[in-house]
């Protein structure tokens, strides 16, 4: 028992001196429990609505205050024609509109039915599907309130019908909307780990030293170290782009050239992420750890890959604007579904660059301190 005793003295006093262990120890459950108990929120709420009230009656007012005060739409514009409903769905301004025609409130009043349509984003098939139920029972709510003043009126039907509209996926597959995550998430991963893993390999082996005595710039061996990484995670992300559409019918409805433009500004903030670990971690182990956190935490909860940002706390969201693949998803749907131009998302990109530089200046100013 005292041999016990002592060694488990001395593991506790070795844990205590290796404080990123220690800190990783205690720090992954409580990030953990903090991620998926306020990030990971299947309830939609706020959802950006366009409104088209081609009525302006009193009822009309009553249906739109309907969705309002729901609680579950938030609205954000008025639009008078299609190609301003487009505008504003492709730059991501609102994810539903709600149609009213003309004669809505004469019409529900007597007892004729009118039909409401709803147009939804369905870049998101799973945002979509919730959305449409929600507006389904708005819809259905008001055309019972109006059912019930009728009562001795023979009525044709429902005073009021639905009539959902899903654009760019139709059927809502989840298969469109999860291939640009898995993509944003696959490369991330990959990238981040490869470079991490590659320059801190070095110091393991004892050659950091000779490179460092070699006629070698800090730029060039950098270069060296990182372009067959972005090479294969560029040519890995286009693979699986070409082989979803080849087996899950994934369209590519943009240009090729805006699509090879976001992922490689993707793909140079994630390696120079990974670069930036691997001037901190001393060892492969402590490098992987690190850029798993990093890449695959923020990824999957925080990027709005499964989890719409908008369902999240506003501190949570607010968390998400450091995240690159919040910015990278929402180019790839918006090229590979949507079929946009650069007008409609070149924020996300600007945000991409400027991930980049930053991630870049910082592994370049860590790496120089260590060169010299």
């Amino acid at each position: 028992m005292r041999a016990a005793l002592a060694i488990g003295h001395k593991e506790l006093r070795q844990i205590l001196r290796d404080r990123r262990t220690l800190m990783i120890l205690l720090f992954v459950p409580a990030l953990f429990l903090l991620l998926y108990g306020y990030a990971l929120n299947f309830d939609i709420r706020d959802v950006r609505l366009a409104v088209q009230d081609r009525d302006r009656s009193p009822e009309s007012r009553a249906l739109i205050s309907s969705f309002v005060n729901s609680g579950y739409f938030q609205l954000v514009a008025t639009f008078d024609s299609d190609e301003e409903l487009a505008q504003l769905v492709n730059r991501n301004e609102a994810r539903a509109a709600l149609v009213i025609p003309g004669g809505y409130g004469r019409d529900v009043t007597i007892g004729r039915p009118v039909t409401v349509q709803v147009v939804i984003d369905g870049d998101n098939a799973n945002t979509a599907a919730t959305v449409s139920g929600y507006a389904q029972a708005l819809v259905a709510d008001t055309s019972a309130l109006y059912e019930a003043r009728l009562t001795g009126v023979a009525a044709a039907g429902p005073p009021v019908l639905f009539e959902p509209r899903v654009w760019y996926n139709p059927q809502l597959r989840s298969t469109l909307f999860l291939v640009p995550g898995l993509i944003a998430y696959i490369a991330m991963i990959t990238a981040v780990i490869s470079t991490a893993l590659a320059i801190v390999r070095e110091k393991e082996r004892g050659t950091m030293e000779q490179v460092r005595m070699a006629p070698v710039t800090p730029l060039a061996f950098v270069v060296g170290k990182t372009l067959p990484y972005l090479a294969i995670s560029f040519v890995s992300a286009l693979l699986i782009i070409v082989v979803s559409m080849a087996l899950f019918d994934l369209p590519m409805r943009g240009s090729w050239w805006l699509l090879s433009l976001s992922i490689g500004l993707f793909l140079v903030g994630a390696q120079a992420q990974g670069l930036l670990i691997s001037t901190v971690a001393q060892t492969q182990q402590v490098a992987f750890q690190m850029a798993l956190l990093s890449s695959f935490l923020p990824t999957f909860i925080l990027s709005g890959f499964i989890f719409p940002v908008s369902s999240m706390p506003a501190a949570v969201q607010m968390i998400t604007h450091i995240v690159p693949a919040r910015y990278f998803i929402v180019a790839l749907r918006a090229v590979v579904l949507k079929g946009v131009g650069l007008a409609a998302f070149w924020q996300e990109l600007v945000a991409l660059a400027l991930f980049a530089m930053l991630m870049t200046a910082l592994a370049s100013l860590r790496l120089w301190r260590e060169w010299r």
